[in-house]
């Protein structure tokens, strides 16, 4: 299945809410996905949940560490740089093989003039390689830095980090989704999806994380957070 981006799919920009973009997804995977696989994700959601992995996410008002990471050409991006600029919107996905992370992506890029127009900076945080990263925004024409979290060290510090579940990891194996060729380790370890909104001094001022890889924040929220006071 070609997950297609909301622009090769309309010439027409979706400004439609996240949750409902998404739930034309879960149609289409309840429709053409077989059961025993979505019974094997919605096992690794149910299980993460139990975990309570987003409440050790960081929260509003922590200190955001500090970062510097490659960008989808390998440059070096600082978050201390970024933050000289103004407000700091970020968004952890888990790759380019995952169509809700497409899809978010492709919704963070029609949003990113009204967060420009605020003063403040977009970036995605993934496991994946900067190539990989080069072929995400390549392909879906983002308009805004891809940074390659290898080895998941800044989603560790924020909190986001788990290992994928056994048989998960043979569904996505089954399935082509080579983890260990995408991220370049052997891990298997992912970022639940989360987003957050740092001011210049680098607190946080907005957070939003879920062990469901299916939710994640609004884009509106997270222009609105961008926004001065």
């Amino acid at each position: 299945m070609k997950w297609r981006s909301l622009d090769e799919k309309s010439p027409d920009f979706d400004f439609r809410p996240l949750r409902e973009i998404f739930a034309e997804r879960k149609e289409m995977i309840a429709r053409y996905v077989p059961a025993d696989t979505q019974a094997v994700h919605a096992r690794a959601v149910a299980g993460l949940k139990a975990r309570r992995l987003a409440a050790g996410a960081l929260p509003i008002r922590a200190r955001a560490p500090e970062f510097e990471l490659p960008d989808h050409e390998g440059k070096v991006v600082r978050s201390g740089d970024l933050l000289v600029r103004g407000r700091l919107a970020i968004c952890f996905i888990r790759g380019r093989w995952c169509p809700f992370c497409v899809g978010q992506m492709n919704a963070m890029n029609l949003v990113l003039p009204l967060i420009e127009e605020a003063g403040a900076s977009l970036v995605a945080i993934s496991p994946q390689t900067v190539k990989q990263s080069y072929f995400m925004r390549d392909q879906h024409k983002l308009r805004f830095p891809l940074l390659s979290d290898a080895g998941n060290k800044v989603a560790r510090q924020f909190g986001l980090v788990y290992r994928v579940p056994a048989e998960q990891e043979s569904v996505y194996r089954r399935a082509f989704v080579n983890l260990p060729f995408a991220n370049g380790d052997d891990s298997w370890e992912l970022p639940i999806p989360a987003a957050f909104v740092l001011d210049r001094e680098g607190t946080i001022l907005y957070a939003s994380a879920s062990e469901d890889y299916t939710e994640r924040a609004e884009p509106g929220e997270v222009v609105r957070a961008c926004q001065p006071s």
